[in-house]
């Protein structure tokens, strides 16, 4: 080998570890750079994690506690008044007009009908027994099923027996 040739490639050798070096020094810089910037949090992804780690209820001690569970529990009042079916109207044939008249105008999984056939063997049973049926749910042994409050939990007890004295009265 020439002397020339040994020059170039100590030159050249000299530029690629350069170069190497530059490329490392690059990427480090870089990596760096990236932990400096925080991680973006979806709004909604924060929104779960807040609604998952929320305390379930809360501690009320002395007189300012009573004050505040007094707030808390009128607040709570009125949020479930707000949420009773049909304003809370004790009106049966509103109630049936609106949710009952599906399944027992036609009949629809063994649903009795407003036909005092159909009434027959239930009416013996007393109308406790149809309010607790109607209120609580019943699948019967012919298959037939009444879901509980008709399957609208928003319904109140009231309601319920409301709308059972008013089929009872109106069975033709």
């Amino acid at each position: 080998m020439r002397n020339y040739d040994l020059d170039f490639l100590k030159k050249f050798s000299l530029v690629l570890g350069f170069l190497v070096v530059v490329t490392l020094g690059l990427i480090l810089l870089a990596s760096h750079l990236n932990g400096l910037i925080p991680t973006e949090v979806s709004p909604q992804a924060a929104q779960r994690t807040q609604a998952r780690i929320a305390p379930i209820g809360a501690v009320y001690a002395g007189a300012t506690g009573a004050a505040a569970q007094a707030a808390a529990s009128a607040s709570a009042a009125a949020a479930a008044a707000s949420q009773v079916a049909y304003g809370g109207t004790l009106d049966g044939g509103v109630i049936f007009g609106n949710l009952c008249t599906g399944c027992h105008t036609s009949g629809a999984g063994g649903a009795p009908t407003l036909d005092k056939a159909h009434w027959a063997a239930r009416l013996p049973q007393g109308k406790d027994t149809l309010h607790k049926h109607a209120i609580e749910g019943y699948t019967g042994p012919d298959g037939f099923v009444m879901p509980p409050k008709g399957g609208n939990p928003a319904l109140t007890d009231e309601q319920v027996i409301a709308t059972v004295d008013w089929m009872l009265a109106n069975i033709k």
